[in-house]
């Protein structure tokens, strides 16, 4: 049976810097402006053999102004539903506040224990301000410093004090992953969440929504992913705020650390060119690839539409042009589950080893005899030998007598001709010729 924490809170308490220590990462954005978390961010953790999974949440406000306030709730309640026990953060140092009895009301309402954690107690004077919070009626506070770690230890004792001995709970993180990435507002979210059927991550009209690169795990109708969401890429121009630069710096670690990136446009508004920086990132970072062209509804069509958009993409994209393009409205559900079995294709496809007698029974033929490199000053190039590299991503090395003298068309052709044989599609591929 798997443990399961949610920290919860008033907005600028401490919550992101408590997951980071407890789960020893940097996956949750901490700044000081307040209500920098949005969507539920799953973490894992364990303490003298006892494993569990903690939840952070953003900031809990009733009765504020922020376009985000209602759905942020929602998502509080479904961690708190989630949970097996609840750590009810509070700052010692601005004592107790509206907001802080607003959350114990929320929590007096369910039945899941809580910890009263008292947060930012650094020294032996704050240990005085915690009496004022004994009147929430949730027990002794427990005080700690998230950001130096002092009390955490204690704390830990009493998270762990009802949850049994168990085996490390699955982290998953040997399955595909595949990112969702693209500009703001293009319906990132929006799929994760149709797909899913639930509301995982927030999804509004405001561009910007979605901060933290937020994991989900999909394990169904024969699909096993790992998804993850991540905050819209805009132009480094009009990237201002420390916020949103490391809600960006997220999204480019996502890129890196996946196995396929679907790119998401705005069919709407045709593919622009932060559309091909993204993708250029994606390339230069040898991930497959899948691009979906959302919103596919908005666009008003005839029976060439569709070919002509497709066309324009493929044109922009060039040389890299082997790459799938699907139409889909979300909204409608329209293609989402296509884009899903063409993501497993293209992992698929990115994970391929061909043997070396299969490369040089079918291949060497061709590049031998068939149509072998152009003579260069005189000089004849003749490949001796093919195979593929063990690594992460195709790579193939061409042994032939002068490698210096094959051009860039020539070794386009070989791609193709790897692509065609081999159904590479949508995976970028290196070649490289070498002295036999």
């Amino acid at each position: 049976m798997s443990n399961i924490v949610a920290i919860v809170g008033r907005p600028n308490v401490g919550k992101s810097t408590l997951f980071n220590r407890l789960t020893e990462s940097r996956q949750a954005i901490v700044d000081q402006t307040s209500g920098v978390t949005r969507d539920r961010q799953y973490g894992k953790s364990d303490w003298n053999g006892k494993y569990f999974s903690i939840i952070d949440t953003g900031g809990y406000v009733m009765g504020g102004d922020d376009a985000f306030e209602t759905e942020i709730r929602k998502q509080v309640k479904l961690a708190i539903d989630e949970a097996d026990l609840i750590l009810f953060l509070v700052d010692a140092r601005e004592g107790l506040t509206p907001m802080d009895e607003d959350v114990a009301d929320m929590l007096r309402c369910s039945p899941k224990r809580v910890l009263l954690v008292a947060n930012k107690v650094d020294n032996a004077k704050e240990m005085d301000s915690l009496a004022e919070f004994y009147s929430l009626g949730l027990g002794d506070p427990i005080p700690i410093a998230g950001i130096s770690g002092s009390g955490t230890g204690e704390l830990l004792d009493a998270v762990v004090a009802d949850f049994d001995e168990g085996e490390e709970v699955s982290s998953n993180d040997d399955l595909p992953r595949i990112a969702v990435v693209g500009r703001p507002n293009v319906g990132k979210s929006s799929f994760i969440n149709m797909i899913t059927g639930q509301d995982r991550n927030i999804v509004t009209p405001i561009a910007g929504t979605t901060r933290d690169s937020i994991l989900t795990h999909y394990n169904l109708f024969g699909f096993d992913f790992n998804f993850v969401d991540t905050a819209g890429l805009r132009k480094k121009s009009k990237v201002s705020e420390d916020l949103e630069f490391y809600s960006v710096l997220r999204s480019v670690r996502a890129i890196e650390n996946s196995d396929v990136c679907i790119l998401m446009l705005d069919a709407s508004q045709g593919i622009e060119q932060q559309d091909l920086n993204i993708f250029s990132l994606i390339q230069r970072n040898h991930k497959g690839v899948v691009i979906v062209a959302n919103k596919w509804d908005l666009v008003e069509k005839d029976n060439h539409t569709h070919k002509q958009f497709e066309d324009i993409i493929r044109e922009r994209i060039s040389p890299f042009e082997d790459v799938p393009i699907i139409f889909t409205s979300v909204l409608n559900k329209q293609r989402i589950f296509k884009v899903l079995e063409t993501a497993k294709q293209v992992y698929e496809a990115r994970s391929r080893h061909i043997s070396t007698s299969e490369l040089n029974e079918q291949l060497l033929p061709i590049v031998k005899e068939q149509n072998p490199p152009p003579s260069v000053k005189g000089k004849w190039i003749k490949i001796k030998y093919i195979t593929q590299l063990p690594t992460r991503y195709p790579q193939f090395v061409f042994f032939c007598n002068l490698p210096q003298y094959v051009r860039d068309p020539y070794k386009r052709f070989v791609e193709n001709r790897l692509r065609e044989m081999w159904n590479f599609h949508g995976v970028p591929i290196d070649i490289y010729f070498r002295a036999k």
